[in-house]
């Protein structure tokens, strides 16, 4: 039988070092993404990482190198759809391209564990967790700074309603809320709503946003007697 004419222990142990080591470096990305809670976590890098590597291997072991550079090649363009599919537009913003990469970034670990480059997939898993840990920090820090409003394509608007009394009272909480939150103002006005109302808009470049945060933000806002209304989106500008 062919299939057991095709037993060769010793490609084997190379088949499996290989999966080994795309499972291990796939599992160690995953677990920060994981830790993260974000869309593809743990078993999704590894069973990223570890299919790359199983297609690099079997084409490594019927056709050689050239067979394998083939395989590499469709693996780079195939794992894109995979990436779209965590790529979302939820509320006029983006999210998920750093999953998606990161998801690119185990295949491509898995195609160098497939190909037994596993110092190279080492490495490069290491620059990966070098790039989603060491260096958000410093996106932190660039986000939080003031940038000015015209350079900024998309931007969050925190509108708030009050009485026209309480509108300088309220428009103080908010300034004081946000520079608490360590928000950039980028524009801070207050207008007229309706007969006896004022609506205060504060607008924030989407950079600096953390919709959960911006969201507990409007709790706190809505606790106070003084506030009528307030609520957040985004906006775009020209």
């Amino acid at each position: 039988m062919q299939a057991i004419h095709n037993i060769d222990l010793l490609s084997l142990r190379d088949s499996f070092i290989s999966l080994f080591s795309a499972f291990l470096l796939g599992a160690l990305i995953g677990l920060e993404r994981q830790y993260r809670q974000r869309t593809a976590g743990l078993r999704t890098n590894v069973l990223v990482s570890v299919g790359a590597a199983m297609f690099v291997d079997l084409a490594n072991r019927l056709h050689g190198a050239d067979g394998a550079l083939h395989v590499v090649a469709y693996v780079v363009s195939g794992i894109g759809f995979l990436g779209a599919g965590v790529i979302m537009r939820e509320e006029g913003n983006v999210r998920g391209i750093n999953t998606a990469a990161t998801l690119w970034c185990s295949a491509a670990i898995g195609a160098c564990a497939g190909a037994d480059l596993i110092l190279e997939a080492a490495l490069g898993a290491l620059f990966v967790l070098c790039a989603n840990t060491l260096l958000r920090p410093v996106v932190d820090a660039i986000n939080r700074k003031p940038l000015d409003a015209t350079a900024v394509e998309m931007s969050s608007v925190v509108h708030v309603v009050t009485s026209r009394e309480r509108g300088k009272t309220v428009l103080a909480m908010l300034d004081t809320e946000l520079a608490q939150s360590d928000y950039p103002i980028s524009d801070l006005v207050m207008r007229s709503f309706s007969s006896d109302e004022v609506e205060i808009r504060a607008t924030l470049p989407s950079t600096s946003v953390d919709a959960a945060l911006l969201d507990r933000l409007i709790d706190r806002l809505l606790a106070s007697p003084d506030v009528r209304q307030a609520f957040w989106s985004p906006s775009g500008s020209e």
